[in-house]
């Protein structure tokens, strides 16, 4: 993991010893700094290599847990024991679809109040010490049903980290990213945690092949857990050493003032109109990654008989493809616009996603181009995904608001997605699910249209984000009035500049 270390001094050593995603980053700072901007370079680089450090490690650690899902079974669990079966079904359902959003309530609203970084330090912490422990846990045969239950406090508690972590990673590195460049490094976030998914699924690879089946059961999988913990150390150590972002320290104490000014407050009606535009926007490639990132081998092993030695190597393959395509879309979105990525998102998913799904067959290489081009289709939305939501929050509301906006959203539609393809694909009606899928791609197409452009707006005056002629009232609140207009005249939807909205003292 040395390339998430602190960037030197020297601009080219830092290229060198950066993954390829900071390095493109890098490239888009001013080619010309001056010298005090030079040192706020740095500590964006450094800050970014915490974050995205930090992601490929949550990614990495709660992946294991699917990888070798198997052998932990084997070690924790007794089906003919009801109570340990019925502990494995709930570890299950609990930790995926109420771990998450509570996390991001909880962690949302500490970030909100005390800092992302404090977060980010937290839950990389708690994911570090839950895979530790799931690493140490006793068997079954030596302490009984204790053993289910210690591992699902250990899931739980990785799910309420990694419900936090990813909504507080967003905000964060949306707000140390400079304005014209936050598609591109909000890119740096699914980067990372598709480099996370690779890298635990390689590790899988690695153990089963070295160290054979007995080996992995009897040793391996918890040599992984125990490797997860212990890279965790170095991740806390760049995060301890990062900055906090500027907008929440100028929200809390703007400039010239010994006292922060009373934070404006955002309705709870509009709150939930916000939350239910990002559900909008989100939903359909929260699906899409769930089928096509990390559940498509699987369904060409289970449901095409595909040899899964070549379903690995074709999967790992396609998630490469994607890498490059999350760093591309994510620059072309910070000069096109949110919107137009949005859209052309939902309009290939539709047209592509079911064509994709039947090109599937036991043949490896259909795998290798379906997942290929599906993930790059996913890729049109998720590169600028931390960006877009972030700009659609103001700063006091916006890692709680990201957080479970987006866990809400993963919870409904990404976790049941590998479900309801394989029940509808087992009772010979594919079709249905791919109408689904289609249903949920359109949902992105009807927040592209009723959303503002936001490429580029100052996060630290974020009004309403939908379409419409905005005001800030005295007490903080948004008006909408009209449509198609946002402060620029008849017709126009681009996003307000701080010099021509109203804003409230802060």
């Amino acid at each position: 993991m040395a390339h998430v270390s602190p960037c030197p001094r020297d601009a080219r050593e830092c290229a060198v010893a950066a993954p390829p995603a900071v390095v493109v980053l890098e490239a888009s700072v001013s080619e010309s700094p001056s010298p005090s901007s030079v040192v706020a370079r740095q500590g964006q680089l450094s800050s970014l290599r915490a974050a995205v450090a930090g992601n490929v490690l949550e990614w990495f650690d709660w992946t294991l847990y699917s990888i070798f899902s198997t052998y932990i079974a084997a070690h924790f669990f007794d089906k003919s024991n009801p109570s340990s079966a019925l502990l494995s079904t709930l570890a299950v359902f609990a930790v995926g679809f109420l771990a998450r959003p509570l996390g991001g309530l909880v962690f949302g609203r500490l970030a909100d109040r005390r800092g992302r970084k404090v977060v980010l330090v937290v839950t990389i912490t708690i994911m570090s010490v839950s895979s530790l422990v799931i690493a140490l846990i006793p068997g079954y045969d030596q302490i009984g049903v204790w053993a289910s239950v210690v591992l699902l406090l250990a899931r739980l508690a990785q799910g309420l980290a990694h419900g936090g972590e990813s909504g507080v990673s967003y905000t964060y590195v949306s707000e140390i990213a400079p304005p014209k460049r936050r598609g591109l490094w909000s890119s740096s976030v699914f980067f990372a945690v598709t480099l996370g998914v690779m890298l635990a699924t390689s590790l899988g690879w690695f153990c089963t092949t070295f160290f054979g089946d007995d080996g992995t059961q009897d040793y391996g999988w918890r040599g992984a857990f125990i490797f997860g913990a212990l890279l965790g150390v170095l991740v806390l150590w760049l995060r301890r050493t990062a900055e906090e972002t500027s907008h929440f320290n100028e929200n809390e104490k703007p400039a010239g003032k010994e006292k922060p000014a009373a934070k404006p407050t955002l309705p709870r009606s509009q709150a939930v109109r916000i939350g239910l535009l990002v559900i909008l926007l989100a939903c359909g490639h929260n699906c899409a990654y769930y089928v096509w990132a990390t559940f498509a081998s699987s369904f060409a092993i289970s449901q095409r008989d595909m040899d899964p030695q070549s379903a690995f190597t074709a999967s790992l393959l396609a998630q490469a493809v994607a890498l490059g395509m999350l760093v591309l879309w994510g620059n072309l979105s910070d000069r096109v616009g949110r919107r137009p990525m949005i859209i052309a998102m939902g309009i290939a998913a539709i047209a592509l996603y079911y064509p994709l799904s039947l090109l599937i067959s036991d043949a490896p290489w259909t795998l290798f181009v379906a997942q290929a081009v599906g993930m790059s289709v996913w890729a049109m939305g998720a590169a600028m995904y931390p960006a877009f939501i972030s700009e659609l929050f103001p700063t006091h509301t916006r890692a709680a608001g990201v957080a479970v906006a987006t866990s809400v959203s993963v919870a409904l539609f990404g976790g049941t997605a590998p479900y309801l393809m394989t029940w509808f694909d087992d009772h010979g009606v594919a079709w249905v699910f791919w109408i689904w899928v289609g249903l949920l791609s359109s949902l992105a197409i009807v927040g592209g249209l009723i959303v503002r452009e936001t490429r580029g707006i100052d996060l630290g005056s974020v009004t309403s984000p939908f379409r419409g002629r905005t005001q800030v009232g005295p007490n903080g609140t948004v008006s909408v009035h009209g449509t198609g207009s946002v402060n620029g005249g008849p017709g126009t939807d681009r996003a307000p500049s701080p010099d021509d909205r109203e804003t409230t003292p802060r």
